[in-house]
């Protein structure tokens, strides 16, 4: 919707996919029924969502490159260490962390925020400390998934 400024469609979008992320999430919890295919696919479809959000965002300049980089970097780096974990040791299971689950809002509030931002020119311009905060915890989160990564070769 970026891409042909529909820019309030965006942010409709965005908030139907948030909203609906957290009610299945909530009723998977409350009701005990989550599955091996749930747990591996959402935070797939949370990923594609948000590098997909930030690609576009990037490109279109509504968001700093340096930021979609470190965001599409963090994560490659990422689901490959899962993949060396896989192929060296068999580990297929990877637990999110709290720093993981923190980064996923971080990274979602910040574009609701830029959404928001463009459609009611309520907000102020988003400063360069929301984008420093978002890289920060983005890279931290990364180098915590890479030391548990290297603390369960050591255990493997």
């Amino acid at each position: 919707m970026i891409i042909y400024r529909k820019y309030d469609f965006a942010l409709y979008l965005f908030i139907i996919a948030a909203v609906t992320d957290f009610f299945d999430g909530l009723f998977a919890r409350l009701k005990n029924q989550r599955t091996v295919l749930g747990t591996f696919l959402d935070p797939i479809a949370d990923k594609f969502m948000l590098v997909t959000s930030y690609i576009v965002l990037g490109v279109y300049g509504l968001i700093p490159k340096w930021l979609t980089i470190t965001v599409i970097s963090r994560d490659i780096i990422v689901v490959i260490g899962w993949l060396l974990l896989y192929l060296a040791l068999g580990i297929s299971k990877v637990e999110p962390s709290l720093l993981g689950k923190v980064t996923v809002w971080v990274q979602s509030i910040l574009i609701a925020y830029v959404l928001i931002k463009i459609n009611f020119n309520i907000l102020p311009y988003a400063s360069e400390s929301l984008y420093v905060i978002t890289a920060t915890v983005t890279i931290l989160s990364g180098l915590h998934y890479v030391f548990s990564g290297l603390k369960q070769t050591h255990a493997g």
